[in-house]
């Protein structure tokens, strides 16, 4: 029992954090005249910010999901990437960062190309 339990705890962990970096960025979206492109990049900084820090990796060892599915999770993962590929030299630092994110850049690219064959785009009505 104590398994799911475990199990349960986890998946808390995880929505509560990633439900605190959303509602961080909501506020963020109805107190400012910010665009949602630069809130994007500014979260995805932050994560790299705090990666560079070391700090980021102690969230994602806390909450998982939680906080690598956000976009700070994002850079992240290009921050993770180049700080791995820069112990290998000056090259890797810039490759290790594509190298960390590609799946997930390939998946997305993948799976949108499958929702445009299945579904026709519409025009917004104004």
């Amino acid at each position: 029992m104590s398994k799911y339990i475990e199990i349960l705890l986890m998946f808390v962990k995880a929505f509560a954090v990633g439900g605190a970096i959303c509602t961080v960025a909501q506020i963020v979206i109805n107190c400012t005249k910010l665009t949602a492109g630069r809130i994007l990049v500014i979260f995805m900084l932050a994560g790299v910010a705090l990666e560079a820090l070391g700090l980021y990796n102690y969230l994602v060892e806390f909450a998982g999901a939680g906080a690598t599915v956000p976009i700070s999770g994002f850079g992240y993962l290009l921050a993770r990437g180049g700080i791995r590929g820069a112990e290998k030299g000056l090259f890797y630092a810039f490759t290790g960062p594509l190298a960390a994110a590609s799946a997930g850049v390939s998946a997305a690219v993948i799976f949108s190309f499958f929702a445009a064959l299945i579904f026709r785009p519409k025009s917004k009505k104004n």
